[in-house]
Order: C-alpha cells, then sequence, then structure tokens
C-alpha cells in the first residue's frame, strides 16, 4: 500500500509541474496574438490559420462569425480586400495563463484607409481572447472583439 501511495504521489507532482506555466508562455501568448496583428496591418492572412485551433470561435462586434477559417473565408478576407492600409496602435495586452489555457485582454485604436476614395475609419478596439496550448503551441480557441468611435 505505501508503494502506490509513493507512485500516485509522484504522479500528482509530475503532472502537476507539467502543467505549470513556464516563464515564456506570457511572451510566446503574446507572439501569437502580435503575428495575427501584423498578418492584419499587411492585409495578408496567408498562414494565419496556424495561430487558430480547428474549432475556434471568433465574435466580432455582437455577430458569431464561426470557426476562423469561415470568418477568414466570408468576412475578413474580403473585408481586407477593400483597405489600403490597417494599422494598429497604442496596443497592450494583459495575459494570464492557466494550463492549458491563456486569458488575454487586448485594448487598441486602429485607423483603416479605404482604397475606393482614402476615406478613413478611426476606432478604438478592444478584444477578449481565450488561447488553448496544443502540443506545445499556443493558438486561439476563441476571440470576441469589439470596437467604437474614439
Amino acid at each position: 500500500m505505501k508503494t502506490l501511495s509513493v507512485i500516485f504521489l509522484s504522479v500528482v507532482i509530475i503532472q502537476s509541474y507539467a502543467q505549470r506555466p513556464n516563464a515564456d508562455d506570457v511572451a510566446t501568448v503574446i507572439g501569437t496574438l502580435e503575428s495575427y496583428k501584423k498578418a492584419i496591418e499587411r492585409l495578408d492572412t496567408a498562414g494565419t490559420g496556424k495561430l487558430f485551433v480547428s474549432k475556434s470561435i471568433v465574435i466580432e462586434s455582437g455577430k458569431i462569425e464561426g470557426r476562423y477559417q469561415d470568418y477568414l473565408a466570408h468576412h475578413l478576407g474580403p473585408e481586407l480586400g477593400e483597405f489600403k492600409s490597417f494599422t494598429f496602435s497604442d496596443y497592450k495586452a494583459d495575459v494570464t495563463v492557466d494550463l492549458p489555457y491563456a486569458f488575454a485582454t487586448e485594448t487598441y485604436k486602429y485607423t483603416i484607409v479605404l482604397k475606393k476614395d482614402n476615406s478613413i475609419i478611426e476606432r478604438k478596439g478592444v478584444a477578449t481572447t481565450i488561447l488553448k496550448k496544443e502540443n506545445g503551441v499556443w493558438k486561439i480557441w476563441q476571440t470576441h472583439t469589439s470596437a467604437r468611435r474614439p
């Protein structure tokens, strides 16, 4: 019985260490968010699908857009095609890691210049994003963004 208790305790200790966030987790989560933000600024979403889990959920300004792949095909992709530029400013991210998830609150301003007439759209935005660590890689599981006029 004593041996069984020692084995059980060892397994519990090993699992707790395996589930502890390391010092790099917050930085890596922020890097994932930055990669997505930079793709939007480039107006080029090539490769962004790898930043999301396959069954992700995107919510934007009160509408459930579905999985990232659907959002990209039916909303984001066509929308970016209408933009001359998209820039973020005053970006801040607050991240908490609680394995296997991370929770981020992002605040920012963004400016869009439209291709058709060079008109400018300025907004203050906020996002709450949940990421999941899969096979050692942080991926976006759910993101909810909203924006308003400054």
